[in-house]
């Protein structure tokens, strides 16, 4: 199965149900074309892996030493020196800083920004009758609340958001690696401000850690929490606002009253996470899982979609929040509270000025971009009645 493929992009979830016919819980993948992987489709296999991060370590140097420079995979695969492409003491030294880090969001005061943020937001189009609640609303409310909780100035964050679209749009590894020089410049330089002027902010939390992580280190760290955290986190607006505007039991539900927007949210994450495959690894030895052997070096990426749906472990997921969305063992999403706070928010005041929207064309017509690793919308056009602006918080 080609996870690069316009096949696997417009129908994942049959592209998992017949790798997991087929193959069982870990099924032969490409990633890139000629660059060969395991995805993991079954929960259990999935835990076991999560739960020996020392046979499955996350560091892809190795596997990443025998890959074309030009590989469009490399981008989201390749080393950095940051949490996520890290093992041992140098992940632990990574994780420890950004936990201790993040530990100090207000989410109190997180709501109030993404409160503030939405009614604005809504404000401009709430009179037209028509919006894409992707590029109108998710994205700039997401990418207003990441500024606020990292601690990046207006400009900082013009500049950092600008930085990100050229990566996301990067088309060869020259062009991602200078957007990322890009990223980690604009953060060297936001870690620099907050030296003189420190913050309620991740940034100058970091900071207050500078004998663990060196300010290359630091910056780093500032980026990954950016890329990996912003864009999945407007994508889970997006696809949870896509499940109540389809499901007509769910939305009926939730407009209801008898379904919380944070039940709506677990559902999604259940059903069509905004990260569909990651949690990679890079085993150093072969390694065998079940009845499977899996070579040395060749990347395992764990698909969270087809975990949460595996047959093995369904049953109702009402209040239940068992789902893989944010990973497992020592990489799990350290950001889940602050991630959830945004999306629930912003979901409740949308929901609550615009009731009645709909989409305005067919879900068959809405479109999801060519990626091997996240579920991600294009637009999400709607209508609404026209209403006029909300009183500003």
């Amino acid at each position: 199965m080609r996870l690069y493929s316009p096949e696997f992009t417009d129908d994942p979830h049959s592209a998992y149900a017949e790798m997991r016919g087929i193959h069982g819980e870990l099924a032969p993948v490409e990633v890139a074309s000629g660059v060969p992987a395991t995805l993991v489709t079954g929960y259990h296999a999935a835990r076991h892996i999560f739960g020996n991060p020392a046979h499955f370590p996350a560091d892809p140097r190795l596997w990443q030493s025998t890959i074309p420079a030009g590989c469009p995979a490399l981008p989201m695969m390749q080393w950095r020196p940051n949490a996520i492409r890290s093992a041992g003491e140098e992940h632990s030294r990574y994780r420890n800083a950004i936990t201790a880090s993040l530990d100090h969001i207000d989410l109190h005061a997180l709501r109030h920004t993404v409160e503030r943020t939405a009614v604005s937001l809504i404000n401009e189009f709430c009179k037209a009758g028509a919006a894409d609640l992707l590029s109108d609303y998710a994205l700039p409310l997401t990418i207003e609340a990441f500024d606020a909780v990292l601690g990046l100035s207006p400009e900082a964050g013009d500049e950092t958001y600008a930085a990100m679209m050229l990566r996301r749009g990067a088309v060869d590894t020259p062009a991602s690696d200078r957007a990322e020089e890009m990223l980690v410049a604009a953060m060297r330089k936001v870690l620099a401000g907050k030296r003189i002027t420190p913050a309620a902010d991740v940034a100058s939390q970091l900071l207050r850690r500078a004998t663990e992580l060196s300010e290359e280190e630091m910056a780093h760290q500032l980026v990954m929490l950016y890329l990996r955290g912003a864009e999945p986190t407007w994508n889970l607006i997006a696809n949870t606002l896509l499940s109540m505007l389809t499901d007509d039991g769910f939305g009926g539900d939730l407009l209801g009253g008898g379904l919380l927007v944070r039940d709506a949210i677990d559902e999604v994450l259940f059903t069509d996470p905004p990260v569909a495959n990651a949690c990679i690894s890079y085993p150093r030895q072969p390694q065998i899982v079940g009845e499977v052997w899996l070579p040395e070096h060749r990347p395992v990426i764990v698909s969270l979609a087809a975990c949460n749906t595996d047959p093995a472990v369904a049953g109702d997921r009402k209040g239940n929040r068992s789902h893989l969305a944010w990973g497992g063992g020592p990489h799990v999403c350290p950001g889940q509270a602050p991630a959830t706070v945004i999306v629930e928010v912003a979901l409740e005041q949308l929901l609550d000025a615009l009731p009645d929207i709909a989409l305005s064309v067919p879900a068959t017509q809405l479109r999801w971009r060519p990626d091997p690793f996240h579920r991600a919308l294009t637009a999400l056009p709607v209508t609404f009645a026209s209403a006029p602006p909300l009183p500003v918080v």
